[in-house]
Order: C-alpha cells, then structure tokens, then sequence
C-alpha cells in the first residue's frame, strides 16, 4: 500500500472511530438535507469530471422552500473538486465542449428564457453561447466539431392564445391543445448567433443525439405530446441533420429508453422493451443503422440494463441490475460479453466515458449518489458530499429472499432496527416500491416517502419487497402480475411479513405498510383487504378504484397494455373486487392518505373515494387525508417533502409502534424544526 492510499486508509479509519463515538440515529431533518450527485459529464481527454450536485432548499434551516438545485462543480480526482459557478446558479444538462476547454450547460438567468451558456475550464465568466427567441431550450448538444449547438425548444408562443387567455378565456380542451417542440441548429462563436437554423423533426420530439460525424441525429419522438404515447409509442428516428429527412425509423414493439451512438456512428446501444406487453425497457439492444434492424443482448436474462455508453474502442458499457445488485459489463463490439465488474456494496446507476476514463454514479447502503471512476477491475470514488453522514448510527441492511406461499422465491432488502433486533421482533414497516415495473437495490433507501434509516433509528425493521412485477429480474418475472392486479404481487408483501416474523425479525402485531403509486395501491390494498396483517398504513399518490382510476390516469393505454391486459368493461365486477374501496368493510387498519393535488397519473379523486368510504362506512377507524397543493405524482418542493416525512413517522409512532389502533389522531399539524420557516404546533 503506498504512503497516499496508506493515509487515506488512516484517516478512514479514525474518522469511522469518531463517528462511532458521537453516533446519532438519523432524522427527518437529516434527509431534508441531504446532497447527491446529479449529472456527469467527462472530459475530452479524461482528466476532468464536469458534474452537478442535486439538493433541495433547507427549510428545516430556514432556507426558502423551493424544488431541487444543482450546482456545477468540477472534479480532477478523488476528493479533488471544486464548484465552478455561484451557489445561487442552478444548471442543467452539462457538458464539454468538444474541444474540452468550456463546460456548457443550461440556466435560466434574472427571469430570462432557458438558454445555453458556456465557462471555460481553465477560469474566466460563464457567457451565453445559443439561445432561441422567446422560448426556453429544454436539451442540447453540440457537433462533433463545436462549430454548431443544436437544441430542443418547446413551440413559439401562441400570441391569439395568450391575448384570449389574459381576457379571461381561458378555458383548455382536454389532451387536444398540446402542441409540439421544436429543434435549431445555431453557430457558436465569440457572439451569440441571433438566427438559429430551423430543422424539420417527425412528432413529438422528447430528446436526440448527434452522431460522431455531424450529420446524422437519433431522434425520440411519439405520435402526440401526450404521456401515453410517451410510454407506449415513442420510437427511435434516424434523421439527416442537412435536409431533416427521416431516414428510417427503428421499430421498437415497446417502451423506449436510452440510446446511444457507437464511435463510427454505425450501431445504436438500445436499451428497450423487448415486445408490447413488456412492462419496462430493461433489454439491451444492438440498432444497425443503415437498416434499422436491432438484436437484443440480454434478452431472457434475470437482469435489467439501466444505462450504456460506448467506449472510444468500440466496446459497449452497461450498468446492469441483477435483483438488488449492480454490475459494470464491457461488451465487444459484436455484442458478446467481454467482462463482468460486480459493484460489491455500490448500486451503480449510470455511466460515462471519455478519453479513457470511465465514470459511474453509485449509491451505498451508507451514502446517497456520488461519483465514481473505474479502471482495472475496480472503483475509486471521487466525491463525499454528505460528510456528516459518518455520525449516524445505521441500522444493518442486507438482501433477504424468502419463499411465497405458491412456493415462488422472492427478494428484497432488509433494514434491521439501529442496535439489535429485540426479543419477540420489532416493529415492522413494509415500504412497497410504486411501477410496480421498478426494483429495490440493496444501496441508499432512505428518502422523503421512505423511511429506511430514519425507522431504523426509531427502533423499527424496514423491508422493502420485490414482489412479482418487479423488474432486475427478467422480463418474465415483470409480467408475472399481468391480469391479476392486487393479487399474488400484493401476497407476496403478506409472505415477506410471515417469513420475518417467523425469523424472529418481525412483531406480526406491529406491522405496517406505505409506498407511493402502486405502492400506494398496495398500502391501500394493506388497509382494507389485507387489514388484520397490518397495524398501520400511510398510502402516498395511491389507487383506491381501478375502475374510476381508468377514466382519470393520464397513461389509460400503458395501463392496457403492461398490467391490466383487458379492459374494466369486459369484467366489470373482478375490477370493483380489485378495488381497496370495494373492501372497505374488512378496515380497521388505522390509514393515513396523502396525495398531490395536481397528480394528473393518479387523481385525487382516488384518495377522495377511500377516505370518504372509510369515513362513512367506519366512523370509528383513524383516517386521515392530506393534501398538498402544487404538487403532482410525487412531491417535489422542499416543505413538501419535509412535510411528508414528519407525518408518516409519527403515524406509525402513533398506531404501528404502540400497536394501538385506538390511539387518538395526530395533531393535523406536525411540529417542524427549530429554525423552520412558519413552524407549527407540536404534535407531542
């Protein structure tokens, strides 16, 4: 071990020592603090690390409620980073210049539209490079020589509309009035071109990528803006830059997601679905450009791509999940497997590369996203960005399968109680992932809406299943919930409570449930049909009626296709019995509901229907709905989200911990932070 590695060994370990002395169970204050990594981009020569750290306003220190930031910041080594620009500049979509010397990236500066700008990377101030009159660019990229930007924009401003709108005429016609974006080519020089080229793009275009040589794009684009097509009909055009022409289209059967270019602009890395049915884009393929046709690489494999990226030499990296595990595989050119890097304790999540370095973010059981690099096998982490994350006393976290009562084995990811587990077993919280097409790695799982180490702190066990639907295990196991909603995928949350308690993990008196969307379809299965397994449930953005759910979803068609498999009218009576609402008569499950008011995937209206039913039908069961203004499928402001936190761990203080589904009903208003901006009463 050299002198370098030999100090920095020391100096982790006296760190772990001191953290262990002044160790702290974590806080809902701690996650509202927490910084990740958000995106990367390398250098032309590989020596430098262009990336931006993700993190939302403190409020429980008073800073001002707000959505998520990200700074830029520029790295040359393992703890050797440095921000590039003011706190207060809030950038997107970073990247280098082709010839490495200006970091570019996108900020809406004092109130102006959306542009690109540009910093060089040996100092000086950041200056506009391309922007397009009265409309904000929502992506870019630039050609291979960095003579031209090209950029994505949303449509030119409807001035008829706006005047009608201002005069109070303001009515929308529902999904007929979105329209489509554009794209501009504009030439970069010391003075901002104030003409950008129009270029004629096929649809709705979502994002593209320019090929090596500078005259072919990829673009991704679906019949209409709406989200449904975005999921069920988005597909891969290969346009000629010059003239705009398509010159053929990639006829994918299914969902879409990354592509990439290879070096000599002859193949596309593909990640996608491998038919209609297929309930996520998890398979990689190989895209031959001049004919379209693609193969997929890891078809029937129990495993999910996640990202690629292709290496100067023509090989091909991909991050692959396999169940709650990552991995790094380098594929040759043709497509076989030229080696497999096991990610140990990380959660690899994407990749990058660029004169010969090869970075990836990754997650750990201990610490939120950072960057990493990889070379000879192994990973050297380059980032800290949550230090005082060494004073927390984690609870243990390992991965856990189990059998199900039809004998099916199923994974998951097992957070123990900070300390040891006690005698009789502890409280246990279920935290149901939303899709349910998605996975839990065994990495960072504590969030907002998800109480891992923050429970553990407080005594409770976390689980969080990979019931059937799952993805990381193959297209096959993904489907085994199609025509059976609520039914073995949501036994297998029940399975994973008795093996638990069996194991002596559990408190089978002292269980509850939460998660978001079909995780919050779960919790509210958990509350009603499931009731006497679970002591209390908090359900998040969460279905209640699958039959009023398909006339209100935003997304009725991918709903068709990768879950339901037929439609509610064909049987009308198996959708009302697949409904939380239609159980609501087996409740005494304490439940709290909370929902974003604008949740245009999940409406409101289904944590109206359950709250109104419970209330009505079982006056004498805790129930309570909460709403939060401004927010949509998820919450995405600071208070928001601080908000959540504080009232699903004191909901299951109150009903899970104790066990008494008679306690009397929390304070409506939960008690903030000292230093919180408009700190409420205490709920003690």
């Amino acid at each position: 071990m050299n002198r370098i590695l030999l100090t920095a060994s020391l100096f982790a370990s006296a760190s772990l020592i001191a953290g262990a002395a002044n160790a702290r169970p974590m806080t809902p204050e701690d996650v509202a603090k927490l910084e990740s990594v958000g995106t990367i981009a390398v250098s032309p020569d590989g020596r430098q690390i262009a990336y931006t750290t993700a993190s939302l306003p403190d409020v429980t220190e008073g800073e001002e409620n707000g959505t998520t930031r990200q700074q830029l910041k520029l790295a040359t080594g393992p703890d050797a980073a440095r921000a590039f620009l003011p706190d207060d500049v809030s950038v997107g979509g970073v990247e280098f210049s082709p010839d490495g010397r200006m970091i570019s990236f996108l900020w809406t500066k004092d109130g102006e539209k959306r542009a690109v700008w540009g910093i060089p990377t040996d100092g000086g101030a950041q200056r506009k490079l391309a922007a397009v009159e009265g409309v904000g660019v929502s992506s870019y990229a630039w050609s291979p020589d960095g003579s031209m930007i090209h950029m994505l924009t949303a449509a030119a401003e409807d001035t008829a509309r706006t005047s009608q709108d201002k005069a109070g005429f303001n009515a929308v016609v529902y999904e007929e009035e979105a329209r489509l974006n554009r794209m501009f080519s504009a030439r970069v020089g010391e003075e901002i071109d104030a003409e950008p080229r129009a270029v004629t793009i096929p649809d709705y275009v979502s994002a593209f990528h320019v090929a090596p040589d500078g005259r072919m794009a990829v673009v991704e684009s679906a019949p209409t803006p709406l989200v449904d097509d975005s999921y069920t009909a988005k597909r891969a055009h290969i346009v000629d830059l010059t003239t705009g022409r398509v010159a053929r289209v990639v006829e994918t059967p299914g969902k879409l997601g990354d592509i990439e270019i290879s070096p000599d602009g002859r193949q596309l890395a593909m990640i996608a679905a491998v038919d209609a049915n297929d309930p996520a884009d998890t398979t990689l393929h190989l895209v031959d450009v001049s004919t379209g046709q693609f193969r997929a690489l890891n078809a029937g494999a129990p495993e999910a791509a996640v990202d690629a990226e292709w290496l100067a030499d023509g090989r091909l990296a991909a991050v692959i999940h396999t169940g709650a595990q990552s991995s790094l595989r380098l594929y040759n050119n043709d497509g076989s497997v030229a080696g497999e890097y096991p990610g140990g304790e990380l959660i690899l999540t994407s990749v990058e590369a660029n004169g010969g370095t090869i970075a990836v973010q990754a997650n750990a059981p201990r610490h939120p996203t950072e960057l990493f690099t990889w070379a000879d096998g192994g990973f050297t982490r380059w980032t800290t960005h949550n230090p005082w994350l060494a004073d927390i006393d984690f609870g243990n976290q390992r991965t856990m399968t189990y059998t199900a009562r039809d004998g099916r084995t199923i994974e998951g990811v097992l957070i123990e109680p900070v300390g040891r587990v006690p005698r009789g077993g502890a409280p246990l919280i279920l935290n149901v992932h939303g899709g349910p097409e998605a996975h839990e790695s065994n990495g960072w799982q504590t969030a907002y809406s998800k109480p891992g180490q923050v429970a553990a702190g407080q005594g409770y066990a976390v689980f969080l299943p990979n019931y059937r639907g799952s993805t990381g295990y193959g297209t096959a196991f993904s489907k085994e919930h199609q025509m059976d909603a609520a039914g073995k995928e949501f036994d297998d949350i029940v399975d994973a409570k008795r093996a638990l308690v069996a194991q002596g993990t559990a408190d089978g008196d002292r269980t509850g449930i939460t998660g978001g969307s079909y995780g919050g379809y779960a919790s509210g299965w958990g509350a009603t049909y499931y009731s006497s397994e679970y002591a209390a449930s908090v359900m998040f953005v969460g279905i209640s009626n699958v039959i009023s759910k398909f006339g209100t979803t935003d997304i009725p068609t991918e709903e068709y296709l990768v879950h339901a498999r037929d439609y509610i009218w064909d049987d009308w009576m198996d959708s009302l019995a697949r409904s939380p609402i239609y159980h609501v008569d087996k409740a005494n499950t304490p439940l709290l509901i909370m929902h974003g008011a604008e949740d245009p995937r999940v409406a409101p209206s289904q944590s109206y229907e359950l709250y109104r039913s419970i209330k009505v039908r079982k006056p004498d069961v805790p129930v309570r709905l909460v709403l939060y203004p401004g927010e949509g499928h998820g919450n995405s402001r600071a208070a928001a989200r601080y908000d959540y936190n504080l009232r699903m761990m004191k909901w299951f203080d109150t009903y899970l911990k104790t066990g008494d589904r008679d306690a009397e009903l929390p304070d409506p208003r939960p008690m903030l932070a000292e230093g919180t901006i408009g700190t409420g009463s205490s709920d003690d």
